[in-house]
């Protein structure tokens, strides 16, 4: 088959390589309908991850046809059209039964394998471990684009965004960051009864699908443009937001973030930081704070789908790009110039 080989940094070949085969008796193989690339996919590329080796295939997001299952599959058939969730799990181990998936013990204590400890999904075919728990059935009515999204981006967005921010009924929510995370943080916001939502970025066009995406207003990132005091002019009574969501993972984003909650605020951090950022309590103690973040479990895929069904959220607003699999590489030359290209989600699929 054909797969998107890492070889080093900056250095990556669609090429051929073995199918892959059932290792462990609750496997499946599934043929690729659609894959994406992800900001992760990119620090990889960068050498960001020297947990990834040589010669991995990378990819952990997609929808595919389940071609050949393991004699310990009791949920998925071969011919299941079926998404691939972006975290592995045993659903045994005392991390999985608490409900923190994405630290299954049996695994080593990561659930993100996908492209990282094993071949991921940008691939003709891919080998998936416990496939009974990793693998969801595509809904009628949810199309491979919205399942895609739903893989990794969308329930990011939402479970360490949306739900860990506590945002429900009336809240006025800032989202630092108008990427894909970020919209997802918004679309979904929105779901959720937000009053209003707040984007924040420096790039017109992201902020212009913020809009599209649910966003009620927008604060462009300028020099000289005080943000914190820009989102609390317009809260309801100037003293803040009630939940800022954090997507970006820079130090500035983050004091970006807490300057714009009033007191007895949430800040959900789901940007990925690679230097530390500062929380000041010398300054905040007093203001009664809430800050969580996390790694996303992939268990609000249910919910979600609900609502794509239902038409409450459309993920598929997020895509920009499409390409098929053949030109995957350019698909990575987009990604990695997003601003320029005008990229949210690529689609690289083998219908495109």
């Amino acid at each position: 088959m054909k797969a998107l080989v890492y070889h080093g940094p900056h250095r990556k070949e669609w090429e051929d390589v073995p199918d892959p085969v059932i290792h462990g008796p609750a496997d499946a193989i599934v043929r690729m309908e659609a894959t994406t690339i992800t900001g992760t996919d990119l620090h990889i590329l960068k050498g960001d991850a020297p947990s990834v080796p040589v010669g991995r295939i990378l990819g952990h997001e997609g929808v595919g046809v389940v071609t050949e299952v393991g004699p310990e599959c009791r949920k998925v058939r071969v011919g299941d059209v079926v998404i691939i969730s972006s975290i592995t799990k045993c659903m045994g181990c005392d991390s999985c039964l608490s409900g923190l998936t994405s630290y299954c013990k049996t695994l080593g204590g990561i659930g993100w394998v996908f492209g990282h400890l094993i071949d991921g999904t940008q691939a003709e075919y891919v080998r998936v471990p416990f496939a009974d728990n990793g693998l969801v059935p595509l809904p009628r009515g949810v199309t491979v684009e919205q399942g895609t999204v739903l893989s990794d981006m969308l329930p990011t967005g939402y479970e360490i965004g949306v739900l860990y921010g506590g945002v429900g009924e009336g809240d006025e929510v800032a989202v630092i960051g108008a990427g894909p995370a970020g919209l997802a943080s918004i679309m979904t916001a929105g779901a959720l009864g937000a009053s209003r939502i707040i984007a924040v970025d420096r790039n017109d066009y992201r902020l212009e699908r913020a809009l599209r995406c649910g966003a009620t207003d927008t604060v462009r990132v300028a020099d000289g443009v005080d943000l914190g005091a820009a989102v609390r002019a317009l809260s309801r009574d100037g003293l803040g937001v009630d939940v800022a969501v954090e997507t970006v993972g820079l130090p500035r984003t983050y004091a970006e973030a807490l300057d714009t909650i009033r007191p007895g605020g949430r800040v959900a951090n789901a940007g990925v930081h690679g230097k530390p950022a500062v929380f000041p309590p010398d300054r905040d103690w007093i203001a009664n704070l809430t800050v969580m973040t996390g790694l996303d479990s992939q268990a609000e895929e249910p919910d979600l789908l609900e609502r794509i069904a239902d038409r409450e959220i459309d993920p598929a607003k997020l895509v920009t790009h499409r390409f098929p699999f053949a030109r995957i590489l350019d698909a990575y030359e987009v990604l990695g110039n997003a601003d320029a290209r005008r990229a949210i989600r690529v689609i690289v699929g083998s219908g495109k």
